[in-house]
């Protein structure tokens, strides 16, 4: 998409720092970290969110952020790693473009990420449950 700032970076329109891509996905150091090291896997083609993620996308994402984790956390020395993804205006999801951040953590490092907790009941989850019950 002409609009689009990840767009963009993948047809090297815009600067990046690039640490891998592949066929299917560039990884860079996020320009605005939220902690040091901070990085985003972008798909290469223009997917809006994770429900438009082929299945090609989908499986060759995890392995590929696994393998970011660990490379990272040899060279970071982490104590922790947040995998972050939002969908949607109301999850926070600002750039309508598939990315997954992997953000490195240190202890006392005053990042927040975890919202409150709902409190739900044990009924109420498992009506939840009964109804994200798909099958594969």
């Amino acid at each position: 998409m002409s609009d689009c700032i990840f767009c963009k970076i993948v047809e090297g329109q815009l600067p990046s720092f690039t640490i891998y891509q592949d066929g299917h996905f560039l990884v860079i150091l996020d320009r605005y970290p939220t902690a040091i090291g901070h990085v985003l896997i972008i798909p290469k083609r223009h997917v809006a969110d994770i429900y438009s993620l082929n299945n090609e996308e989908a499986a060759a994402l995890m392995p590929l952020a696994q393998k970011v984790a660990s490379k990272m956390n040899d060279y970071l020395e982490m104590d922790g790693l947040n995998l972050l993804q939002s969908n949607g205006e109301a999850a926070g999801q600002i750039i309508n473009h598939f990315h997954l951040h992997l953000i490195p953590r240190y202890k006392n490092d005053s990042i927040t990420i975890n919202g409150p907790q709902t409190g739900q009941s044990a009924k109420e989850l498992e009506q939840i449950a009964k109804q994200l019950n798909i099958p594969m």
